[in-house]
C-alpha cells in the first residue's frame, strides 16, 4: 500500500477537506499565520507571589506555595495535595476576564508537574471558554518531573480522523494530554477557567505545578498520521518488549505462553464452576443464585459453593476491526434485516462477497495510508476483512474493516480446517482465564463459549428495533426508548428468546445482561438529571405513548390544569395543550418533585417489561440488569432497577470504589457488580490510554489490584470485570474510534504479563479474602 504523500497529507490537515469526512465543510479550518511563532507564550501562573491569589479557587485540595523541588519558572511553584477522603480535588485558575489565546494563532496549554507521590497520578485539565468545555488527562509517573500539555487549536484539533486520540502532531520530548470529553473546538479567545482536578482518589497523593502557559503550536509534522500500524496490527512507529516481529517470533512467544499456562493451571481452591471449594457448601439449585451469608452478598454456584465473579469482558472478535478506508459502491453490503436483534458493534466478521468487492473505492485517503500492509483480497489472509454498515461516531458513516487480532491468530495456530485457529483460540482462551484465576467470562463473550461447559459466563442481548424513544436525540449511546409502546415490549420478547435458543437452560450461565449504560439521567444538574421527561415533555402525547403515560400521571394527581399551574408555577393553558407539547423554562421544587416521580416510573416500566420478558424464557437464570454508568446512577434509576433485578450492575471507570459514592450499598442492600472498568498506559505505543490513566504496564497492573481489592472487601460486591480482553485496534475500533491500551493481551494477542502476573496473585488470594467474616 503506498503511503500519503507530504503535500496531500498537509493539504487535508490545513484544509480540513478530508475524504474520510462526510461533511468535509465541517473540518475547513486553516491555521493562522501565526502558526509559525513558536517562541509566543502567555504566562498564566508561575506562582511567585506570596500567597496565593483570589482568582485561584481550590475545592477539597491542599495548596500551598512551595520553594522545594519541582520549580521551573522564579524562584516558587505551588504543591497540590489530593486527600484521598474527598472523591475530587479541584484547584481552578478564574481570571477576572476571560483570556485572549487567539493571539497566539495555534495554540495549546502547558504546564511543569513533579510528582512527589509513591504511585502515579492521574491528573486531568479542564479548559472552560464562556460556553462549553474539554477535558484532557494523563498519568503522571511516581516521582518524575516533566512537562505536560493539550493542544486546544490547530487543524490536527479539527480534523476528524476516526481515532479517538491521534499521535501528537509534532515531535517533542514533552507529553501531550489525550483529549477525553467535552468540545474540542473551544473559543480561545475567550477561556474562562483552566482547571486541574482528580476523581475518585483512594490513596493521598501530591503534585508540585509550575509555570502554566499559553503557547503557540510548533509546526505541524506532515507524516504524523501516515504508517501508523505494521502488519501485525501493532504500532509501527514505537517499539515495546514483546513487539512481534515475524510469525516465527509470534509462534515462539505463544508456545512459551503455552508452556506457562501448562504450568499454572486451574487453583486449587476451586469448584468445578469455580466456585469455592474449601469455604461453605450451601443449598445447591443447579443454578447460580444469590444469598447473603453472615452479612456478606454472594453469589451461590450451581453446586452450592461460595462464588465471586473475577473475570474480564469483551472477549469475542466483533470490537477488533479497524475502518480501512475503503467502501463498496454495492448497496447490498449495507442492507440491514429490521427483525436483527444483534447491534453492529456486536457482529463479528461479516466478508464482502466477490462481487460487491468488484466496486471497491477508496472512501477515505486519510486513514487508508494509516497502514503499512492490508492483504489483497486473493491473499490467504484476507479472510478477516469485514464490514461495517453503521457507526456510532467518527468521519465515516460505514466501510471496510479488517481484524489484525484475528489475522494474527490465523498466523499464531495455522489453519488445520477452515477456521480452526478460532477454535484453537478459544481453549487458549479458557486456559488462560483458569490459569490467571479468573472465575467467569464477562458481559459480551462469544456465544460459541456457551456450550464449552468449562468456565461460567453471562449472556446478553440488545432490545433494538423501530419502537418509539422518549428523547428525540442520542442520549448516551442512543435514543432512550419508549418502554409504553408494545412494539417495544415485542423487540424485548424477540431478543429475549434469542438469548434462551442460545444458553438452552445452560447451568454454567450464570445470568443474563440486557443492553448497556442506559441513560437514566445525570445527576450532575437537575436539567441533565431529569433529561428524559423535560425532553419528552416536547413530545405530542398522540405520537408517544411515554407522554401520554405521565399526562395521565399529573392529571391523576393535580385534576385540572390550574392546579399544576399553582405548583408548577406555569400558565399552561390546558391538559391537551400540554399533551400536545410542553417546554420546560423554569424549574421550582414541586416540578423537580413530579419529574423524579415520572422518571422513577419511566425506569421501573423498562424494567419491568425486560424482566418479564426474560423470566418467561429463563427463570433459572439471573437478570443482572443494564450495567448503570458511573455517570448516570440516580436515585429513580436506582430504585427501579431494584424492584426487578436479581444483581444491580454499575459500569464503574474511577481510580477505585470510593467510599463516598459508594455508601449507598447499604441502603439498596443488594447483591451488586461492577460490570466494567480498567486502567491503560501510552508506553506500548497506543495512543490513547483508555479512561483511567495508568504511566506504564506496571502502573496499570498495581491499579487493577488496587481497584479488584477495594471490590473484593465490600460486602455488598459479587463480582467485577475488567474490560477488555484485547486492546483496541491502533487506528480504532471501528464502531466508535477507541485505540485504547486496555487489553489482558495485545492485538497480536501476547498477553502483558505484569498484568498476568497481577491477577494471579489477587485471584489466590481472593475467596478466603472475600468471606472471611462470613465464615463462621
Amino acid at each position: 500500500m503506498s503511503k500519503l504523500s507530504h503535500g496531500l497529507l498537509l493539504s487535508l490537515l490545513t484544509t480540513g477537506l478530508s475524504a474520510c469526512n462526510n461533511d468535509a465543510s465541517s473540518n475547513n479550518v486553516k491555521p493562522s499565520a501565526s502558526n509559525q511563532q513558536n517562541n509566543e507564550q502567555v504566562l498564566l501562573a508561575d506562582f511567585e507571589e506570596a500567597a496565593l491569589p483570589s482568582w485561584i479557587q481550590r475545592d477539597h485540595i491542599q495548596a500551598q506555595i512551595t520553594k522545594a523541588a519541582g520549580i521551573t519558572s522564579g524562584n516558587q511553584a505551588i504543591e497540590l495535595t489530593f486527600d484521598s477522603s474527598s472523591e475530587y480535588s479541584t484547584l481552578s485558575l478564574q481570571p477576572a476576564k476571560p483570556w485572549d489565546f487567539s493571539v497566539l494563532g495555534d495554540m495549546n496549554l502547558a504546564f511543569d508537574a513533579t510528582n512527589t507521590s509513591d504511585v502515579s497520578v492521574h491528573l486531568y485539565l479542564r479548559v472552560n471558554d464562556t460556553h462549553q468545555m474539554q477535558t484532557r488527562s494523563i498519568s503522571i509517573p511516581a516521582h518524575s518531573s516533566a512537562t505536560y500539555y493539550a493542544d486546544l487549536s490547530g487543524p490536527q484539533i479539527s480534523l476528524d480522523s476516526g481515532l479517538r486520540a491521534d499521535p501528537p502532531a509534532w515531535s517533542s520530548d514533552e507529553f501531550r494530554m489525550p483529549y477525553m470529553t467535552g468540545n474540542k473546538l473551544l473559543d480561545t479567545s475567550e477561556i474562562k477557567e483552566v482547571s486541574f482536578y482528580i476523581s475518585s482518589n483512594i490513596q493521598d497523593k501530591q503534585v508540585i505545578l509550575d509555570n502554566v502557559r499559553a503557547r503557540s503550536n510548533p509546526a505541524i509534522d506532515p507524516e504524523y498520521l501516515v504508517g501508523l500500524v505494521d502488519a501485525f496490527g501493532q504500532p509501527a512507529k514505537s517499539n515495546f518488549k514483546d513487539k512481534v516481529k515475524s510469525d516465527s517470533h509470534l509462534k515462539q512467544l505463544a508456545e512459551e505462553e503455552l508452556a506457562d499456562l501448562a504450568a499454572n493451571p486451574v487453583l486449587a481452591d476451586r469448584s468445578k464452576y469455580g466456585g469455592w471449594k474449601n469455604g461453605p457448601k450451601l443449598e445447591a439449585t443447579g443454578f447460580f443464585r444469590t444469598e447473603k451469608v453472615n452479612g456478606v452478598w454472594s453469589l451461590v454456584d450451581p453446586e452450592g459453593y461460595l462464588f465471586f465473579s473475577s473475570g474480564i469482558a469483551n472477549i469475542r472478535i466483533a470490537n477488533t476491526t479497524t475502518l480501512t478506508g475503503v467502501d463498496f459502491k454495492d448497496d447490498q453490503v449495507r442492507y440491514i434485516d429490521p427483525e436483527d436483534v444483534t447491534p453492529e458493534d456486536s457482529l463479528g466478521i461479516r466478508p464482502v462477497s466477490a462481487k460487491a468487492q468488484k466496486t471497491r473505492y477508496i472512501s477515505s485517503e486519510l486513514r487508508h495510508n494509516m497502514f503499512n500492509w492490508l492483504p489483497d483480497y486473493d491473499d490467504e489472509l484476507a479472510n478477516h476483512y469485514s464490514y461495517r454498515r453503521s457507526t456510532h461516531k467518527g468521519p465515516l458513516a460505514h466501510g471496510e474493516t479488517f481484524s489484525f487480532y484475528q489475522a494474527n491468530l490465523e498466523r499464531r495456530y495455522g489453519e488445520r480446517y477452515p477456521e480452526s485457529f478460532i477454535d484453537d483460540w478459544e481453549d487458549v482462551t479458557i486456559k488462560r482465564m483458569r490459569s490467571w484465576g479468573m472465575t467467569s467470562f464477562g458481559n459480551w463473550v462469544d456465544p460459541e463459549f456457551y456450550h464449552k461447559n468449562q468456565f461460567p459466563y453471562f449472556a446478553n442481548g440488545w432490545i433494538i428495533g423501530d419502537f418509539k424513544t422518549v428523547t428525540a436525540d442520542g442520549h448516551g449511546w442512543s435514543p432512550m426508548p419508549d418502554p409504553y409502546d408494545p412494539e417495544f415490549a415485542r423487540r424485548a420478547k424477540v431478543t429475549t428468546q434469542v438469548i434462551a435458543d442460545e444458553v438452552k437452560n445452560n447451568p454454567w450461565c450464570i445470568g443474563v445482561f440486557i443492553d448497556n449504560e442506559k441513560s437514566w439521567g445525570n445527576p450532575a444538574s437537575i436539567e441533565s438529571h431529569y433529561r428524559i421527561p423535560i425532553q419528552n415533555f416536547k413530545m405530542d402525547a398522540s405520537q408517544s405513548p411515554a407522554k401520554a403515560e405521565f399526562t395521565k400521571l399529573l392529571q391523576d394527581k393535580y385534576g385540572d390544569i390550574a392546579t399544576l399551574n399553582r405548583a408548577w408555577e406555569t400558565n399552561i393553558p390546558s391538559w391537551d395543550s400540554f399533551a400536545k407539547k410542553f417546554d420546560v423554562e423554569q424549574i421550582n421544587d414541586a416540578m423537580i418533585e413530579d419529574m423524579s416521580v415520572i422518571l422513577e416510573t419511566y425506569t421501573s416500566q423498562y424494567f419491568e417489561v425486560v424482566n418479564s420478558a426474560l423470566r418467561e424464557v429463563m427463570p433459572n437464570h439471573l437478570y443482572m440488569g443494564v450495567r448503570m454508568a458511573a455517570w448516570s446512577i440516580n436515585p429513580e434509576g436506582v430504585r427501579a432497577a431494584k424492584k426487578y433485578v436479581d444483581v444491580m450492575s454499575y459500569n464503574y471507570y474511577r481510580e477505585g470504589m470510593h467510599d463516598s459514592t459508594w455508601d449507598i450499598l447499604p441502603q439498596i442492600d443488594m447483591p451488586s457488580i461492577i460490570g466494567e472498568y480498567h486502567f491503560g498506559a501510552m508506553d506500548t505505543g497506543l495512543y490513547h490510554p483508555g479512561l483511567i490513566h495508568s504511566s506504564d504496564q506496571k502502573d496499570r497492573a498495581r491499579g487493577y489490584q488496587a481497584y479488584m481489592r477495594k471490590v473484593i472487601d465490600n460486602p455488598y460486591m459479587v463480582g467485577a470485570h475488567w474490560f477488555q480482553y484485547t486492546d483496541s485496534p491502533v487506528t480504532g475500533r471501528a464502531y466508535d474510534g477507541e485505540n485504547y491500551n486496555v487489553g489482558f493481551v495485545t492485538n497480536a494477542d501476547v498477553p502483558y504479563k505484569e498484568m498476568v502476573e497481577a491477577a494471579r496473585e489477587v485471584n489466590q488470594e481472593l475467596y478466603p479474602r472475600k468471606f472471611k467474616d462470613a465464615v463462621k
